[in-house]
């Protein structure tokens, strides 16, 4: 094992603390040909609870689905173009 490499790995139990869960509100439009969705998401727990905000999903999604988020911080850009 190359050095430092303790220091990376985390444990399963540090990586389930920084874990938070949200539930969709509103799926505000597609990303293409990827096959995702931007969607809007109030955070249930942790230290953002209650916060609203803006995520890009992959795959199938639906209003009233959960959600996993590894970090609350950062949001989403805003779609460009309209609604179509």
């Amino acid at each position: 094992m190359a050095r430092g490499a303790e220091k990376k790995k985390k444990t399963l139990e540090e990586h389930q603390e920084s874990v938070s869960s949200a539930k969709v509100i509103e799926v505000l439009g597609s990303l293409g040909h990827k096959g995702g969705y931007q969607v809007r998401c109030k955070v249930l727990e942790g230290k953002d609870s209650g916060k609203v905000m803006r995520r890009n999903v992959l795959g199938p999604i639906q209003v009233g689905d959960y959600l996993l988020l590894t970090q609350t911080e950062i949001e989403a850009s805003p779609l460009k173009g309209g609604r179509r």
